[in-house]
Parts: structure tokens; C-alpha cells; sequence
């Protein structure tokens, strides 16, 4: 179908236009309408994005479904996905149905809230699915103001103050992106991503500031480009603004952030940094590999520490997070699935978590762990929901949380095994924090009394839980559904990769590149 990336990118953006038009008053009928509205379009671009997989190859490494027309200015609108970006559309039109029906109790600035949902979709999956480096950081950089809103806006009692820290953090990092862009541009004479993908970046060591560059200009790009991507992944050091960010956020905005937006950081590393750095990732990939290891024990155990649901959840992302930078720098093909995968199981099984804690917080308005205790007497539908995500999210066998964890920590195990040893404890202390989590809402004897009236799950809050129980079964026991479409792709990667080291020289260099 022709024009079909196009359609699904801004079919939910045509319908927020819609909204903000068309839509007036905010009476019980305007607000339900606004509702059934973007609910409707989120669930048509779902469906829409199945012919795009249906009709996707995974056997072609090129992009598929290519769109290329010129704009003002020497710019170009390039969109196409290949086996790594079309999973992650998939994931993005899969998640928000279910985030929208998420809202159905907001009854604040409804159509606005409507709004701000549909033009984050749009934006997020024209991330996945940009071929022109512009057009990719128009749409990066364009998902914070959406985001930024729905946390400022219909956020907890902080939400200032973590909606400015969420924005800074984010755009900050992503102006040293931009100059490196322009210096790809000065240097390639290009932004066509796929031209990019084949032209070489200079990697001849040079000094700055009395310090001799090992990769020379592909070590400052890679540089660049990863003080966006880390801070969007996030990873440790520069996690704070995520913890704040979800607290404060409405649940749907936590699902969001956590299963769509932190990819965003990945993609990048899959995007730019492997393929067109290979040089300054080799050399900086022991680097990575220990502040990956460093995330997933010290998230995990200030984790351990939390009062409050969102936060600890919010910490458990961090941690995840650690393997996926963790296998992505492996550059193997163990490592590469593993991270990929873990991405898109942390998508499912992170934001049904946030959409846990959101069923208590409807009712009871706390997020605060000693205000609960003895759930499952009264909810244990909820309670069985409950302990299934917690399991995933702990890397039990045949959930897709433990697809993604195995693979990466083999992988790593391969690379270097002193960053795998600490790597590995961070699964012992997973299963801490989260059962810890577990035994205090859920088990012991309901002995509070403002618990003892508490109704468990309603008809549609089921209904957003099916399909992500659903996933996570089915991805745990058959991850070929998601190893069969990158597979291909990420062969790919790593036969360029590899050449790319290859062919640089001096070999002196490359020794110091690290323990690859």
C-alpha cells in the first residue's frame, strides 16, 4: 500500500486536529466523545501498522516501504522501517489503545488530554520510522513538549518541578545530538540516513586539548550522539529526571514514558551509534559495559529502598534498562537480540506495572506501600495480574522478561566476564525488590480498615490487562515472533560492524579499544 508509513504516523495526529477543531465544551457527552475519539484512531493505526507488518520482509536488510519526497530548502521527507525499527512501531500503536482506555476516569481537560496522547503517538512513531536526520530530530526533540504537558499539566502535586527536570534533562542532551549532526552534514554532504549508513566517518586519532582522541571524529560523534541517548534511555548517571517524572506523571503518561519513550534511546544506539561510530563504539564500549553494570546494581538497590510503588517501579526501569546498553555494546548477535527483545518485553511488561499501582491508586489515592497489605483477599484478580508482571519483570522462565535477560547476559558473558558477574546479581536482586513489593501489598492479613470495602478489578480495567498478559505469555514461550523479524537485520549490523573494524587502521589502535 502506498503512503502507508505515512498514513499510520499521522493518522493520530488528523484525529487530535479533529479534536482540537470539532470538539467543543466540556460537558459529560464532549468529554466521553473525546474519549471514544482517540481511542477509536489510536485502535485504527493498530490496525493499519498490521498490513505493515504483514507486508514487511524480514529477509531484505534494506528499508522497506520507503517514502521520499524533496521539501523546502534541500530538506527531505524519507520515512521506511527495517527488522530493527518495525517492531518498534508495532510496539508503539499495540501500547497506546491501551493507554487511552487507561484515561477513561480523567475528568480534567479531557479533550486536551485526548489531544496531547494523539500527537505524542504521531511523534514517537515517526522516530521509528524517520530516514533524514532532520526529520529524526524534529521528531525526537518534538516528543518532549507533548510529554512535558501531561506531566505538567495533569501530573501529582510536583508536577512543575518534575516536568521542567524532565524537559532540561532531555533537551540538554540532545543539542550536543544536533551539532553532531551538523558536523555528519559538513562531512558527508548529506542527512539521507541511508547514505550516512554507508559513507565513513573519519576514525584517525587527533588530539583535544593535549589529549590524543582514540577514533578521532567517530569517537566525538558517537560522543555526541550518546549524551542524548543516555539520557533518554535513562542510564546511570543521569537518571534522576525518570524516578520524579514518573511519580509525578497520571498512569498513562508513566506507561508511555516507560514503554515507548526510554526505547527511543535504544533505537538510537541501533540507529546511529553502531552503525555509523563503529570505531568510537568499540572504543567507548568498555565504558558503556560498566556504567550498564554500575545501573543495574545500584538502581536495583535504591529500588530496595522505596516507599512509594511508582517510584520503585520507575528505579526497576533503570535497571532493565543496564541490559539493554549492555548488550547492545556487545555487538553479537546473542547480545543484539537480547536487547532488542528486552526492549520490547520491558514495553509490555513495565507499563501493565504502572497500570497496577494506577488500580489502587484509583481507588485509594496512595501510592505508598505501608498503606497497603492484604489485597489478595479482596482482589485476587488484581492479585494474580499483579504477581504475573511482577514474575516477568523478575525474569521468570517463560515470561518474555527472562528471553531478554538470558540472551544479553550470555552474551556479555562472552565480551567480558567481570562486568557479567555484577550484571548477573542484578536478577538476585530483582527478585528482591520485587516480590519484597509484592508481599507488602498483596499477602498478609487485611487489617486496615479503609481496605476492607476495596473492590477488585472492573470488566474494563480486565480488558486493558488481557493483551498484555497475552504478550508476555506468548513472547516467553515463543520469541521467535520477535527473533525471526530482526534476526536478519541484525546480521546485518554485525557483518558491517565488523568490516568497519577491520578496515580501520592503525591495528595499535584498535587495541585500545577495549576488551572486544
Amino acid at each position: 500500500m502506498q503512503n502507508l508509513i505515512s498514513i499510520i504516523v499521522f493518522l493520530p495526529l488528523i484525529a487530535a486536529l479533529i479534536l482540537a477543531l470539532f470538539l467543543k465544551g466540556e460537558d459529560e457527552a464532549a468529554q466521553r466523545n473525546a474519549k471514544w475519539l482517540a481511542f477509536i484512531a489510536t485502535l485504527a493505526t493498530f490496525f493499519i501498522s498490521l498490513f505493515l507488518l504483514g507486508g514487511f520482509d524480514p529477509s531484505v536488510t534494506e528499508f522497506q516501504f520507503v517514502e521520499d519526497r524533496s521539501w523546502l530548502m534541500g530538506l527531505h521527507y524519507k520515512m521506511g522501517v527495517d527488522g530493527i525499527s518495525i517492531l518498534f512501531v508495532m510496539l508503539t500503536t499495540f501500547l497506546m489503545p491501551i493507554t487511552i482506555a487507561a484515561c477513561w476516569d480523567v475528568k480534567v481537560r479531557v479533550k486536551e488530554y485526548m489531544i496531547a496522547f494523539l500527537v505524542l503517538e504521531s511523534l514517537m512513531l515517526g522516530v521509528f520510522t524517520a530516514l533524514d536526520l532532520v526529520l529524526f530530530y524534529l521528531f525526537f526533540e518534538g516528543g518532549l513538549i507533548p510529554m512535558f504537558l501531561i506531566i505538567g499539566i495533569w501530573g501529582g502535586k510536583d508536577r512543575i518541578y518534575a516536568a521542567f527536570k524532565f524537559f532540561l534533562y532531555t533537551f540538554l542532551g540532545s543539542l550536543l545530538m544536533l551539532v553532531a549532526m551538523v558536523a555528519m552534514y559538513v562531512d558527508a554532504g548529506t542527512t539521507d540516513i541511508a547514505a550516512l549508513l554507508e559513507h565513513t566517518f573519519a576514525s584517525e586519532t587527533f588530539p583535544v586539548l593535549g589529549i590524543q582522541v582514540v577514533g578521532g571524529l567517530q569517537t566525538m560523534l558517537f560522543l555526541a550522539f550518546f549524551a542524548s541517548f543516555a539520557v533518554k534511555m535513562p542510564m546511570w548517571p543521569v537518571h534522576t529526571w525518570l524516578p520524579d517524572a514518573h511519580v509525578q506523571a497520571p498512569t498513562a503518561g508513566s506507561v508511555v514514558l516507560a514503554a515507548i519513550l526510554l526505547k527511543m534511546g535504544g533505537y538510537g544506539f541501533l540507529r546511529f551509534s553502531l552503525p555509523m561510530f563503529p570505531v568510537g563504539s568499540e572504543v567507548m564500549s568498555t565504558f558503556v559495559f560498566w556504567l550498564s553494570a554500575i545501573a543495574i546494581v545500584y538502581a536495583s538497590l535504591v529500588a530496595l529502598a522505596q516507599e512509594d510503588m511508582k517510584k520503585l517501579i520507575a528505579y526497576s526501569s533503570v535497571a532493565h534498562m543496564g541490559y539493554v546498553t549492555m548488550g547492545i555494546f556487545t555487538v553479537n548477535q546473542q547480545g543484539l537480540d537480547g536487547a532488542i527483545f528486552q526492549m520490547l518485553s520491558h514495553g509490555f511488561v513495565s507499563g501493565a506495572l504502572f497500570l497496577v499501582v494506577g488500580v489502587v491508586y484509583d481507588r485509594m489515592h496512595t501510592r505508598e506501600i505501608a498503606a497497603y497489605g492484604g489485597l489478595a483477599v479482596r482482589m485476587p484478580v488484581y492479585a494474580l495480574i499483579f504477581l504475573l508482571f511482577t514474575m516477568a519483570n523478575v525474569g521468570l522462565p517463560g515470561t518474555s522478561g527472562f528471553i531478554g535477560e538470558f540472551l544479553t547476559l550470555m552474551a556479555i558473558f562472552q565480551v567480558n566476564t567481570w562486568v557479567a558477574v555484577v550484571a548477573t546479581s542484578g536478577v538476585i536482586f530483582s527478585a528482591c525488590y520485587g516480590l519484597w513489593l509484592y508481599r507488602r501489598v498483596m499477602l498478609g492479613k487485611l487489617i486496615k480498615e479503609s481496605l476492607k470495602t476495596i473492590s477488585d478489578m472492573t470488566g474494563r480495567e480486565k480488558a486493558i490487562f488481557a493483551p498484555l498478559v497475552a504478550m508476555t505469555l506468548l513472547l516467553g514461550v515463543y520469541p521467535s515472533l520477535v527473533t525471526d523479524v530482526i534476526g536478519p537485520a541484525v546480521e546485518n549490523l554485525i557483518g558491517q560492524y565488523e568490516v568497519a573494524l577491520n578496515d580501520y587502521t592503525p591495528a595499535t589502535e584498535v587495541a585500545l579499544a577495549g576488551d572486544h
